[in-house]
């Protein structure tokens, strides 16, 4: 293995989980993302805000009785991706202005505003990837 093809291996890191399309399932979608980014030394926010609001549109909005969703962390160089796959293809998710005194209907405007980017990427039907990207650091350290 030549030195260019050692340093790429050791920055390419991954994560994933399948889990039930419930509150529940959303929940513990953000606890494990949280330990999985603790554990790579990455910092947790916004990450897991990120993992939790695209989670819970995922338990909420692409909900089929009997199917699961799946989270998927990438870390490749700086950047980390957050991925939630669901088969609700049919679904697909656009950012919504909701009224001053609607009690939801803001999670892909939060998604908007922390993400560097995100997207969605239609699967082999019934399946959709809704991703967010960010640039990730390591703490520093504090003496």
């Amino acid at each position: 293995m030549n030195q260019k093809s050692a340093e790429l291996s050791a920055s390419v890191r991954n994560f994933s989980v399948q889990l039930s399309p419930t509150p529940r399932g959303a929940r513990l979608a953000r606890l494990l993302a949280t330990e999985q980014l603790r554990s790579w030394g990455l910092p947790l926010d916004p990450a897991r805000l990120l993992v939790a609001e695209l989670a819970n549109n995922a338990a909420d909005h692409g909900r089929v009785p009997g199917r699961d969703f799946r989270l998927t962390l990438y870390v490749v160089g700086d950047t980390l991706r957050i991925e939630v796959t669901d088969t609700r293809g049919e679904e697909l998710p656009r950012p919504q202005r909701p009224s001053p005194g609607a009690e939801s209907g803001r999670g892909l405007l939060l998604v908007e505003a922390l993400a560097l980017r995100w997207g969605v990427t239609e699967g082999r039907f019934p399946r959709k990837t809704v991703w967010a990207e960010l640039r990730c650091t390591p703490p520093e350290p504090t003496f």
